[in-house]
């Protein structure tokens, strides 16, 4: 973790995150460019391709997006006809957001979109799995 008087900004864990998360996210950009997706709607997406079919409260607890980010987020892709947000038929106050075809037809395609990130990277299988395991664990722990 480095000497914890230093006061190099590298050696401080949060700024190796914050730069490492945004340089993931940077490299997505141009990737999702031809799904016109953010990186955010691009989570929503995943989301929904595992679950095509929720609330918008499942869909910001699976995504870590709060309802402020989320519900315009949502909106977006309703209007890119990805989603559709219809009135639950078990509680009129709740809408139950579902993928629409073409949000469903394009899944394949983005998902590989993982693999080509993972290409680009030089950590192993093995890495990547800790370093999964590893920021999930951070998130617990602060959450």
């Amino acid at each position: 973790m480095g000497d914890l008087s230093t006061d190099n900004l590298s050696d401080n864990v949060c700024f190796s995150l914050y730069t490492a998360c945004n340089a993931l996210i940077r490299a997505y950009r141009p990737l999702l460019e031809q799904y016109d997706l953010t990186y955010p709607q691009y989570l929503v997406m995943q989301s929904l391709w595992s679950d095509s079919e929720t609330s918008l409260t499942a869909l910001s607890k699976a995504t870590k997006l709060d309802m402020g980010t989320l519900t315009p987020i949502v909106k977006r892709l309703e209007l890119k006809l990805l989603l559709t947000r219809c009135i639950d038929p078990n509680d009129e106050r709740k809408k139950v957001i579902s993928l629409t075809t073409d949000g469903l037809a394009m899944k394949q395609s983005a998902l590989q979109l993982k693999q080509k990130l993972l290409d680009k990277m030089s950590l192993s299988t093995g890495d990547i799995e800790l370093l999964r395991r590893l920021c999930l664990g951070v998130i617990d722990d602060l959450s």
